[in-house]
């Protein structure tokens, strides 16, 4: 099922939302998000639904394994077999056949490639419960002993199909009690109204554009047309899965859940480090927090490390070699910003660090589109480049950015803080704050209300996320 769906915005969650809100105790209303959020997986992958069950049945055992055994041998053995499972399972369904096919290309052989559909979300919730049982065996957080809450945690339709990766200890008090007041509802609802309009009015517009100029023989593409379509694709994805992240951390503010944000505005970082700091939060500090500092060969090693995190990075996103590397090609940029140090860094201009870091950012965008092959990724740099002999520009390119033009200019504004920041501001003028909190609502609504109307005749159009 998807977020940006008319069943889902005006079927499905209002019944939830009335099923829910029709009792008062927690344990109850816990018991309705589990059967919707069973039912929401099973209508967008009702053949491996039992894998999520099964998935939190082995899990909540192997939490109150690890607790019960707190630093002794078995408590390890858990651990490890929790890790094993569920990343062996991961690594099963989602690469298996590109293993295969290049087992087969490196050394001549004619292997069967198997055909798999790996389950929908499940990088998100292998990360999710992986980040459990690490937490519990550091003690960061005590095994969850109800084994019902333990399966809301790991089902919860919100997050279960394209993340944010939440992690247990940001939820757990949210589990057991929680309350919603009218500040959650209008926050949810708003962040729910503006994810979906950066879904259907922004993201899904600009994929139009992508498809016309990167979707057909990129040799055969203008240079400017080539970065034009690279520049697009990078806001597609961002306000496609921004848009899923904001419908998501809304959906479950509602239901009185707080979870942190998972984008912050990355086009205004001033360099690549930064930026991922502001991007798919969530992944990031996974791999910084869980990874980063793994051993390997018995010692930390800093670069070693680093590779580690970035390779892992880009293999997540996909069973092909331009997501490998897409991730160790930003883990060597933010290598150099380490080995330049963050001193020297900030004494760079700021007009030159902004210009380089979209640069490096706009192509790492195209390396992330091209899932085609090697040979997609290299016509895509030969043209940006100016070498594939088309010549600068056409016609196509020049009807396009005009009749795109506000298109491609509310995309562009909607990447600065329009409506965070002024309220910032405002905070200590409260006559000032309601006028700004009326405009957000009213905004909100106005935006809800267009995206509606967009989607009555729409393509069905998932989101991008969906696919990782």
């Amino acid at each position: 099922m998807i977020f940006s769906r008319l069943f889902f915005i005006y079927l499905f969650f209002p019944i939830c939302f009335l099923c829910y809100f029709a009792t008062k105790k927690t344990s109850y209303r816990n018991a309705v998000l589990i059967v919707f959020s069973l039912l929401f997986y099973a209508c967008g992958e009702p053949t491996y639904l039992w894998l999520v069950i099964a998935s939190a049945v082995l899990n909540y055992f192997l939490g109150r394994g690890i607790s019960a055994f707190q630093d002794r041998v078995p408590a390890k053995l858990f651990l490890a077999l929790g890790l094993i499972i569920n990343l062996g399972v991961l690594v099963g369904f989602k690469y298996t056949a590109f293993a295969v096919e290049n087992i087969n290309s490196w050394f001549d052989l004619s292997l069967t490639v198997p055909s798999l559909d790996f389950p929908l979300g499940i990088s998100f919730f292998t990360f999710r419960v992986v980040s459990y049982l690490i937490d519990c065996a550091w003690r960061k957080i005590s095994a969850e002993r109800n084994f019902f809450t333990f399966l809301l945690y790991e089902s919860f339709f919100p997050i279960t199909v394209s993340g944010p990766i939440v992690r247990y200890e940001t939820m757990q008090n949210d589990l057991h009690e929680r309350t919603v007041n009218a500040g959650d509802l209008s926050e949810g609802f708003t962040q729910i109204a503006i994810g979906l309009g950066k879904k259907v009015i922004l993201a899904d517009n600009l994929g139009t554009i992508v498809d016309q100029f990167l979707g057909n023989s990129l040799s055969n593409q203008t240079t400017l047309g080539i970065w034009y379509g690279v520049i697009v694709y990078a806001m597609q994805i961002y306000f496609d899965f921004a848009g899923y992240s904001d419908m998501a951390i809304g959906i479950a503010r509602i239901f009185g859940f707080h979870l942190e944000e998972n984008f912050c505005y990355p086009f205004l970082c001033k360099d690549i480090t930064e930026f991922w700091q502001r991007w798919h939060i969530s992944l990031g500090t996974f791999f910084r927090d869980y990874l980063l500092y793994v051993p390997i060969f018995g010692k930390r090693r800093k670069y070693g490390g680093l590779f580690l995190v970035w390779f892992c990075t880009g293999l997540w996103h996909g069973a092909s070699w331009n997501y490998i590397i897409w991730g160790l090609y930003y883990g060597l940029f933010i290598l150099i910003e380490m080995c330049i140090g963050k001193k020297r860094m900030k004494k760079i201009p700021a007009v030159v660090r902004h210009i380089f870091n979209k640069l490096i950012i706009v192509i790492g965008f195209g390396i992330f589109y091209c899932s085609d092959g090697i040979s997609q990724l290299g016509e895509l740099l030969w043209g940006l480049l100016g070498q594939n002999g088309i010549g600068w520009t056409d016609a196509l390119l020049e009807s396009s950015v005009r009749n795109n033009l506000f298109l491609l200019l509310a995309s562009v504004l909607c990447c600065f803080p329009l409506l965070s920041l002024p309220k910032k501001l405002m905070q200590k003028n409260s006559v000032a704050n309601l006028t700004l909190s009326i405009f957000s609502t009213v905004l909100a609504a106005a935006v809800f209300l267009i995206s509606s109307v967009l989607l009555v005749d729409a393509t069905n159009t998932p989101f991008l996320y969906t696919n990782f």
